[in-house]
């Protein structure tokens, strides 16, 4: 699976979780800068992210991304 290949279907996750169709995720897009991106959509998140990509994360993986290109790296480590 190439990095593209994620952020297309993160991409698809992020706008059904938080309701947005025009959506448009960068390596640099943090909870800050995403409307509704609060510690219950967090799980939401993690939640759909998990079921999308067939993985499991731990509590310290889920705490460590800072932004979505961490995101992405770490469900690509996970995935393969």
């Amino acid at each position: 699976m190439t990095r593209g290949d994620v952020q297309t279907r993160l991409t698809r996750v992020f706008r059904e979780v938080f309701r947005n169709g025009d959506l448009e995720l960068q390596d640099s897009v943090t909870a800050k800068d995403v409307a509704g991106w609060d510690s219950l959509n967090h799980v939401k998140l993690v939640l759909a992210v998990e079921a999308e990509f067939d993985c499991r994360f731990t509590l310290r993986e889920i705490g460590r991304p800072q932004n979505v290109g961490d995101l992405m790296d770490l469900i690509l480590k996970k995935v393969g």
